[in-house]
């Protein structure tokens, strides 16, 4: 009897309660965090802006109708949001091992490194979301007053593609974490990126090459503001300007083709990630 209690004890949790566990006490770690009421504060900071400016200024490309409000105050802010809410839970999510040396404690125990890094997407996922839910709290909020009850449809789709987008987000994120063993350049080059390099690449593709950036993951999560304008803009748009001498033209990802690039960055990245971590050694 004390021989089966002795090993019963001594058994190595299953995949799925480490993930659990370390997703538990790292989500635990990211709310007790000064970085997570940094974000919280930024995040409050962009809706006290933006409820002063409509509040006060009252624009019109706001108050036209419901669904002008939600597409000026949502489709201009939640993508910088999210790209912030990236850069702080999954930029040194996994680098932040190797930096402080926690990594070197926690594998040689028992705990497989593939729930380390799912662990710790869930709750830096978990944490993201606690901040894109009070984003999206506030905008509703202000909607009503605006326009009552009525929210549309598109709004709700437009949350989901957002969610959607956070977890491209963060694979991403995490897959330049696992690529340095440096906090702060796994940060630094997510935040490049994200901030600066996505939108540049995509303007010089579009404008110069006039070839559509499907490859861009900026240029998918174009979705989660177009879906919120009716109609919906074309895919390929031209105009000639000066009798024909200069062509713009205007790519916007349609709905599937938005999600398939979201959801490729997010699988592609996670799981390169997770294999870098896996063969990285901790010295």
């Amino acid at each position: 009897m004390n021989e089966t209690k002795k090993v019963s004890e001594n058994k190595v949790p299953s995949s799925l309660t480490q993930v659990g566990i370390t997703a538990k006490y790292t989500f635990l770690d990211y709310f007790r965090s000064r970085r997570f009421f940094i974000l919280l504060v930024i995040t409050l900071l962009i809706s006290a802006l933006l409820t002063f400016i409509v509040g006060y200024y009252r624009p019109a490309i706001f108050l036209t109708s419901d669904l002008s409000f939600y597409s000026g105050w949502w489709g201009m802010s939640v993508t910088f949001v999210i790209v912030l809410s990236g850069i702080f839970f999954g930029g040194d999510a996994i680098s932040g091992e190797f930096q402080n040396k926690t990594g070197y404690f926690g594998v040689p125990n028992p705990i497989r490194r593939s729930s380390i890094y799912v662990g710790k997407w869930l709750a830096a996922f978990f944490a993201a979301t606690v901040i894109l839910v009070v984003f999206t709290a506030i905008t509703v909020g202000n909607g009503m007053c605006y326009f009552g009850l009525t929210v549309p449809y598109q709004f709700g789709l437009s949350v989901l593609l957002a969610w959607f987008y956070l977890a491209a987000v963060l694979g991403f994120t995490f897959f330049f974490s696992s690529l340095f063993k440096s906090s702060s350049i796994s940060i630094l080059v997510t935040a490049i990126l994200f901030l600066f390099a996505f939108t540049l690449i995509e303007t010089l593709v579009a404008d110069l090459v006039q070839v559509e950036p499907w490859f861009i993951l900026t240029y998918g999560a174009g979705i989660i503001g177009n879906i919120l304008t009716v109609p919906y803009p074309e895919h390929i748009h031209t105009q000639t300007f000066g009798e024909g001498r200069i062509t713009i033209t205007t790519y916007n990802a349609t709905i599937p083709e938005g999600i398939a690039i979201l959801g490729l960055y997010f699988i592609i990245t996670a799981v390169l990630g997770l294999v870098l971590f896996e063969r990285k050694e901790f010295t």
